[in-house]
């Protein structure tokens, strides 16, 4: 079904819902068509307007990176009369382009700062030799790419994607039973950061010292699905003063740095430092 958007909704588009019985309760739900981002885009609008219109018979709603599952009570809907809920909702409401966030906010653009060194990037000789290309490749690659946001994997691990390497990395044969926060990793073309310690087999090649989940925050994460990501690589130096900072958007450390930078300096204490201690 093509769902035409509204005159006052310039950033909606004709957009076309592939649906597909999965099981006996399930519901796949995808962009018929499309980029690669404005799949993704498509789906993060219609995993929120799932949630926002919980349809009769709704179980459970889990996001992929281009695709929604849709678990359901097959006693109480059919798959078809659910799709055809879902598809009059979106024809309502229209499914934004790939600048916007799940949130339904402008997407923000997140800085994150990796060390690479023996001790952080374990995986990356391997992920250089599986790609064909050099490890000053690999992190050019990284670096160069501005990542959307596409899911929250578990723990709020922000899934990024897709990473223009010539091929895809594999998972560790192995998976590891502890990575340590902060972790960069890789897996096919796609990028993730462990917020917590814990289990995983997607391949390590760098660690932030940022904080990317604090449940002491509220939100606990500063980013949502559909938010942009640009890593840069800086020097183990640096580790120690950016360590524990918690991760926010580029737009809001620049705007604490300028008002900082207008703070008027503090003024020395008579014959004492400029912080007042003898």
């Amino acid at each position: 079904m093509s769902i035409q958007p509204a005159p006052e909704q310039p950033t909606s588009r004709l957009f076309e819902i592939e649906a597909t019985p999965f099981g006996d309760s399930g519901l796949m739900l995808k962009a018929a068509a499309g980029t690669a981002e404005e799949r993704q885009a498509g789906s993060r609008r219609l995993r929120e307007l799932v949630f926002e219109l919980k349809p009769h018979g709704l179980l459970d709603v889990v996001a992929g990176a281009d695709s929604v599952l849709v678990e359901f009570d097959c006693l109480a809907v059919s798959h078809s009369q659910l799709a055809q809920t879902i598809r009059l909702a979106a024809s309502g409401g229209g499914l934004p382009t790939a600048g916007a966030s799940a949130a339904g906010r402008a997407a923000e653009l997140f800085e994150i700062p990796v060390v690479v060194s023996e001790a952080f990037s374990p995986d990356l000789p391997g992920v250089a030799d599986e790609l064909g290309i050099s490890q000053e490749a690999v992190l050019g690659i990284l670096e160069n790419t501005e990542l959307s946001i596409n899911l929250l994997a578990s723990a709020m691990a922000p899934m990024m994607g897709s990473l223009p390497f010539p091929g895809q990395v594999s998972r560790c044969r192995e998976p590891r039973t502890n990575v340590d926060p902060g972790s960069v990793m890789v897996a096919g073309t796609s990028a993730i950061i462990q917020p917590f310690p814990g289990p995983s087999g997607w391949k390590v090649i760098g660690r932030t010292p940022l904080t990317v989940c604090d449940i002491r925050e509220d939100p606990a994460t500063s980013y949502t699905p559909g938010d942009r990501v640009r890593f840069r690589v800086i020097p183990e130096s640096e580790w120690d003063a950016l360590e524990g900072r918690f991760l926010r958007a580029a737009s809001a450390t620049a705007a604490h740095a300028g008002r900082t930078a207008a703070s008027p300096a503090a003024a020395p204490t008579s014959g004492g430092t400029p912080d007042g201690n003898h």
